[in-house]
């Protein structure tokens, strides 16, 4: 066997065609908006993944040793490959409409224009790459397999020997080139994660985290950690809304740098809290935050308002990676350390007089949602159970979240389910608070904010072969009515999707809004505000985060 014949020879037939249909497919709309270079990685490997399986198809045929068309039907196979290019020209002349069908419901200016030949140009340089990686797949088959042939039958060695190829590609693009990436992503996001910008100055007040009479250092705290404990409103800004006396909110934060295990980190949060008062005031909220260690503000403001500040939050992060990084790849550093400290702090306020303490609420957004929720065993609890939890944009690795929406009341869809009589969990997103039940809320209140457009929510591997729930009617209101289900294709184009959700604006996708924040927060706290104050402190946030209310 020579090498340079088998990289370079004539490509599949079956293979381009099917390649040509998944480009042309991948062009319809999914859930995210998508830019030229993004859209055209996707086509490119759309395209990719139909030539993979056309070419699999193809050597199954001659495997199984059925009939080989003969020459004669070579005026055929020119019809169809004509007939797959003018596809692809059509699905590239309709891609700013379909485009356009998500933005036009985001309420996001149309763009004029798809790129169409940037989109190709990406596509097929991205298309070149999976096929020369295809490729080598293949010559490692066939010297596997022509190794193997000297002690099997050759029709065995052929199976065994693409097995073997699996083993080793798995093994070399999970036991070393992605772990070089990660190690990579994580040396980079540490040093961003350590470096503290000219204008962020260590906190002044003793009842500040970081400050000089914290147990917590300020150089440990992290990029998102000192934001998180030197941003959101002060007393006079939280009194000014109210014209009535307010608090100052208590804000505990602990970065990986802090302590070395996440066992010391948990105890440390405990420590500072105690030493700052927080289980002095009303309420308290353990907080889990995303990969990078972000807390939303949109989530932690506005509750200290609807509190009138009041309230005393605690956080320890546990990666440096995006989310969806630590999603998919070291998914349990983010439960242990919830767990940690969910354990800690309730073993404290479980001791403490019942009328004395505050009440005590979970909160999570995306991989810190999954994981609060990994903290949570509601066997552990059940004697002294926690007031609540708002979980918001959760994962779809989620069991309990999706254990309760496989349980949901017949006819209501997957995207806003009701489950059981929703005295205990409830459903929520822009259009409908999570107040739209019957029944009273039970001793444990839990809700799930969730946009019908959020792919980190939504993503489903199984998609590659069946339509998901939440695509058929009725949709979601954010949802394209232009999405089409599509094997293969549907399921890459979520992947994408969920690697781009943080893209989009305020309200849709993954960025969850300030005024459906409230909404949740007033059901789960029973917080006392009229009408009119609801509908001001709405339009004060969407003012401050530059939406409509």
């Amino acid at each position: 066997m020579r090498l340079d014949k088998e990289l370079f020879r004539s490509l599949s037939l079956l293979g381009m065609v099917l390649g040509l249909i998944f480009f042309a497919a991948s062009l319809t709309p999914s859930l995210m908006p998508r830019s030229y270079l993004v859209q055209g990685m996707l086509s490119g490997i759309s395209a990719g993944a139909g030539y993979m399986i056309g070419t699999a198809l193809t050597w199954l045929w001659i495997y199984l040793q059925l009939p080989i068309p003969k020459r004669s039907l070579r005026p055929a196979r020119w019809s169809i490959g004509i007939a797959c290019l003018l596809l692809c020209l059509a699905a590239l002349w309709h891609a700013t409409f379909w485009q356009n069908s998500i933005r036009i419901l985001w309420k996001m200016p149309p763009i004029a224009s798809a790129d169409p030949y940037w989109l190709a140009a990406v596509a097929a340089l991205t298309f070149l790459v999976t096929l020369v990686v295809g490729r080598l797949f293949r010559v490692a088959c066939l010297l596997f397999s022509q190794w193997l042939a000297r002690v099997v039958p050759s029709r065995l060695s052929k199976v065994i020997g693409a097995l073997l190829a699996v083993a080793l590609f798995w093994s070399i693009g999970q036991g070393i080139l992605l772990r070089l990436a990660l190690d990579a992503a994580d040396a980079s996001f540490k040093q961003a994660d350590a470096l503290i910008e000219d204008d962020q100055a260590m906190p002044k007040g003793d009842m500040k985290t970081g400050s000089s009479a914290s147990l917590v250092a300020w150089q440990g705290l992290g990029r998102q950690g000192r934001y998180f404990v030197t941003s959101g409103p002060g007393a006079g800004n939280i009194s000014s809304f109210w014209n009535t006396p307010a608090k100052q909110p208590l804000r505990i934060y602990v970065g990986l740098n802090n302590a070395e295990t996440s066992k010391e980190r948990a105890t440390l949060a405990l420590k500072e809290m105690i030493r700052q008062g927080a289980f002095d005031r009303s309420m308290l909220v353990v907080i889990v935050p995303t990969g990078t260690g972000w807390i939303d503000p949109a989530a932690m403001d506005t509750l200290e308002y609807l509190q009138h500040g009041d309230v005393a939050s605690v956080a320890v992060q546990y990666s440096y990676l995006t989310s969806w990084m630590s999603l998919l790849f070291e998914p349990q550093q983010g439960e242990e350390t919830a767990t940690d400290l969910f354990d800690t702090v309730y073993g404290y306020w479980s001791k403490l007089p019942r009328d004395k303490r505050p009440k005590l609420y979970l909160h999570g957004l995306s991989l810190g949602a999954m994981n609060s929720q990994l903290s949570l065993d509601i066997y552990n609890v059940i004697g002294d159970p926690v007031n609540g939890a708002l979980w918001s944009g959760p994962p779809f690795r989620s069991a309990r979240w999706k254990a309760a929406t496989s349980a949901r009341s017949p006819g209501t869809p997957e995207w806003l389910p009701k489950f059981r009589d929703g005295s205990v969990i409830r459903f929520a997103n822009q259009e409908h608070a999570p107040d739209q039940f019957a029944a009273p809320w039970g001793p444990l209140r839990v809700v799930y904010l969730q946009y019908a457009s959020d792919p980190v929510v939504f993503f489903d591997a199984a998609s590659a072969f069946r339509e998901p729930e939440w695509m058929k009617a009725p949709r979601g209101p954010d949802v394209s009515p232009e999405l089409t289900w599509i094997p293969v294709v549907t399921m890459l184009q979520l992947l994408f999707d969920m690697m781009i959700a943080t893209t989009s604006p305020i309200g849709y996708g993954h960025i969850y809004a300030p005024q459906h924040y409230i909404d949740c927060w007033v059901s789960l706290t029973d917080a006392q505000i009229s009408p009119e104050d609801l509908t001001r402190l709405k339009s004060l946030f969407a003012a401050r985060f530059g939406m409509a209310n």
